[in-house]
């Protein structure tokens, strides 16, 4: 008998097969060497993906539509807060309240505020760091990036209403 040409199955005298646990394992050793590579990968997959999950923070921005007029007069009590900031940036005597609304945003994300009288303000949600909130705004013609800090507003000034010399303006608060 020839025993180099045998296996070792062969060899010991079992002609039914190989049932030696050491001569067994070969076909499932690879099988479990493939699902641990899929695994890795797929863990790697999701350690990828965690900072996007995790830079789907939310915001809320409010927006505050005013007409600045430079006639004296009182300023609309809800504008009270924001007044002198108003008055060194606008350069206008009174302000009137017209209307508000915000939105929340997925960041990075976009949305929408109608503020009534044929406005709106279109919010593009770009990042966030904890301290700021990067928005692109667009408002009637106006299109502009804003750093926006949690409760400080941004004031842009905006067209005539024509009514005379009053102008509408914005308030854009991050929340």
């Amino acid at each position: 008998m020839n025993y180099s040409k045998m296996s070792c199955c062969q060899r010991q005298h079992n002609p039914s097969g190989c049932w030696d646990a050491a001569h067994t394992v070969g076909p499932y050793r690879a099988a479990f060497k493939t699902h641990r590579l899929i695994l890795s990968v797929l863990a790697l997959l999701a350690l990828a993906a965690a900072p996007a999950l995790r830079a789907a923070d939310r915001a809320t921005v409010q927006a505050i539509l005013i007409i600045a007029s430079k006639e004296p007069g009182q300023t609309d009590r809800r504008l009270a807060p924001y007044e002198s900031n108003l008055r060194r940036i606008l350069r206008f005597e009174s302000f009137k309240f017209v209307a508000e609304g915000s939105a929340s945003l997925n960041v990075p994300g976009e949305g929408r505020i109608g503020l009534g009288r044929g406005q709106s303000v279109s919010l593009e949600a770009e990042s966030s760091d904890g301290r700021s909130l990067r928005v692109k705004v667009s408002w009637l013609s106006i299109e502009t990036g804003l750093a926006l800090r949690p409760g400080v507003p941004a004031i842009l000034g905006g067209p005539s209403t024509g009514d005379g010399d009053d102008v509408y303006a914005l308030l854009v608060i991050g929340r």
